[in-house]
């Protein structure tokens, strides 16, 4: 039988040091549940910048933190640690929150910080509307969503199109002969789509509204899904793709295409755009924790692409049967 490696009093002490603080334990008990920006942060504690950023310096040194930059933002997430003493500590500290008012406060704050974050994404929609077909030509997304959709089609399929805006992939999908659920939260994107279906009634496209983090289907509902430019509009991407994995049958497909990270701040402007793209890394991170097995994340590099643009990249994986 294996020992465990003995615990040395310094590193006791270090551990229980830093969860002594309560700032912090609220700190890491919200960024367990989300990945957060100092400002966001600030708002749901309702602290000054200088505080919070001097308790996230502390617990960054002690290795509990994880940061991603975005543009010119910083995110911070927390990884419970799987180490004693830190993973004994931190169990110690979680068991204690359940009932602690402070930690229900931050939670309602929380909720409203993301509801911030999916309102801007959601207002740029209700203003562009059907104008969105000609400013997503910019991104060269005929061809790219054309390689994607080689990677799942079936046409005994049911699809979920997450985020169908104006139903152009749904549309394309149902041509193939697949049942497609398009469900997006703009009703003016709806209506849009609804617009163009009724010129080909035969299609098999079900409209339904509602949020990428809680989609209106039931568990296992489709065979396949696609988040066609999607995740960088959404206040938290990774619960949309365990979402997807929700919704999806045990051996679905999921299909993914988005931005590669950049620093485009115009983008945040001019398109409404919640996050500057993602690490590939991250993205894969992110299928694993959903459950998702033969996972392929890819760069999509077209030598006539427009320079000036981000890279885009198509993943796809395979939900654990």
């Amino acid at each position: 039988m294996k020992e465990s490696q003995p615990v040395s009093v310094e590193s006791l002490q270090r551990a229980f040091k830093t969860f002594l603080d309560p700032t912090r334990v609220r700190i890491l008990a919200l960024l367990e549940l989300e990945e957060l920006a100092v400002q966001e942060l600030m708002d749901v504690l309702g602290m000054a910048q200088s505080r919070v950023s001097r308790h996230l310096a502390i617990l960054r040194d002690t290795g509990l933190l994880e940061d991603r930059r975005d543009g010119t933002f910083v995110f911070y997430r927390f990884t419970p640690p799987t180490q004693a003493p830190w993973a004994d500590a931190w169990s110690l500290v979680k068991s204690s929150l359940q009932d602690d008012p402070h930690v229900q406060r931050d939670l309602t704050a929380l909720s409203g910080v993301l509801n911030s974050r999916a309102s801007r994404a959601r207002s740029f929609f209700d203003a562009v509307g059907p104008e969105w077909d000609s400013l997503r030509k910019v991104f060269d997304d005929d061809s790219v969503r054309a390689r994607a959709i080689t990677r799942m089609i079936d046409p005994t399929l049911r699809v979920l199109d997450l985020g169908t805006g104006t139903g152009i992939l749904a549309i394309e999908m149902a041509r193939l002969g697949v049942h497609v659920v398009a469900v997006d939260h703009s009703t003016r994107m709806l209506d849009a789509t609804r617009a163009k279906l009724s010129e080909d009634p035969e299609l098999h496209v079900e409209l339904r509204r509602g949020d990428a983090n809680s989609l209106p289907l039931s568990d296992g509902e489709v065979d396949a899904a696609v988040a066609h430019r999607v995740l960088h509009y959404l206040p938290s991407p990774a619960e949309a793709i365990r979402e997807m994995a929700r919704v999806v049958s045990p051996g679905g497909t999921i299909v993914i295409v988005d931005f590669v990270q950049h620093s485009m701040e115009w983008m945040r402007q001019e398109l409404g755009v919640t996050w500057l793209g993602f690490d590939l890394e991250e993205i894969d991170e992110w299928l694993e924790e959903a459950g998702f097995e033969r996972r392929r994340v890819e760069t999509q590099e077209d030598p006539s692409a427009n320079r000036e643009l981000p890279s885009s990249f198509i993943a796809s994986a395979r939900r654990a049967p």
